[in-house]
């Protein structure tokens, strides 16, 4: 039978079937040979003397370690508009490091109805023009978009703290509701952290209980792992002069030439060389 591992604490599994049960079960040797179990993982499981165990982790789409969850689908990037404070720059390192790991990046923006300013809203139009979904939503309102955004899909949820990370689970999922401490758990925040990692059930869909990308750890990164990373970029590589362009000084640059053509965000080509700039820094270290 088969069924999806949907938390591990030690070495004790909950498992989701596909008929729909959730059972408890137990990881055999040779699972423990092929890779570590992830929540997420889809199994392969059977049941012997009354109890279930995995037989097999089944091939997986992506595979994060931080948080340490298999299969995502999307990654729920949360910003406000203000307390705290847009950050398109944070938007855009998260933005990368999400693609780099073949995950989906949807932009939800929220606390629109305490303003925003003239300055703020070219730069929100400015990610609603480009590949990466934007959501905007406002207190006590439940958008349009947003019905239906996590149904069927395995989802980690990452951003400022403060930005509503909570609210927007309880506006999407109103029988939702985690005590403080299991908020802090679940996104990421407060003193104390995650012993292990569950799915939790919220609005046709499973969300993980991790912080999600707060790391912005690039070091696992090459220039080209980064390039391919903006979503933006992708029509134009392939189409440099030069078979190795990193598109920061060569000439010739097809990248380049979308950005001043306005094609590509200037913003967004801004933020990848100044993360460029931090991989080349990295790799000078160690030569």
């Amino acid at each position: 039978m088969r069924g999806r591992i949907l938390s591990i604490v030690s070495k004790n599994y909950t498992v989701r079937l596909d008929s729909g049960e959730t059972v408890r079960a137990v990881a055999m040797g040779k699972v423990r040979l092929q890779f570590t179990p992830y929540a997420g993982d889809l199994v392969e499981l059977r049941l012997t003397d009354g109890q279930y165990g995995i037989d097999r982790i089944l091939p997986r789409t992506n595979c994060l370690k931080r948080p340490a969850v298999a299969n995502v689908d999307q990654a729920l990037i949360v910003m406000s508009v203000k307390d705290p404070v847009f950050s398109s720059v944070l938007v855009d390192r998260l933005s990368f490091l999400i693609a780099d790991a073949g995950i989906e990046p949807v932009l939800i923006i929220t606390k629109t109805d305490l303003g925003i300013s003239d300055e703020l809203e070219a730069i929100i139009q400015d990610y609603e023009k480009g590949p990466i979904k934007v959501i905007r939503t406002a207190k006590d309102t439940l958008e349009p978009e947003l019905a239906g955004i996590l149904s069927g899909r395995i989802s980690v949820l990452t951003g400022q703290s403060g930005a509503g990370k909570s609210t927007l689970l309880n506006t999407l999922e109103p029988s939702f509701h985690l005590a403080t401490q299991e908020i802090s758990k679940a996104l990421g925040r407060g003193k104390h952290t995650t012993r292990h990692n569950e799915l939790h059930a919220v609005a046709g869909g499973w969300v993980a209980d991790t912080p999600g990308f707060s790391s912005l750890d690039f070091s696992h990164m090459s220039a080209e792992d980064l390039a391919y990373s903006v979503i933006e970029f992708r029509p134009h590589l392939g189409c440099c002069r030069f078979n190795d362009c990193i598109h920061q000084n060569e000439p010739g640059c097809a990248v380049k030439e979308a950005v001043e053509a306005g094609e590509i965000s200037r913003s967004r080509y801004d933020n990848y060389l100044a993360v460029l700039k931090m991989i080349q820094s990295r790799k000078e270290k160690y030569l």
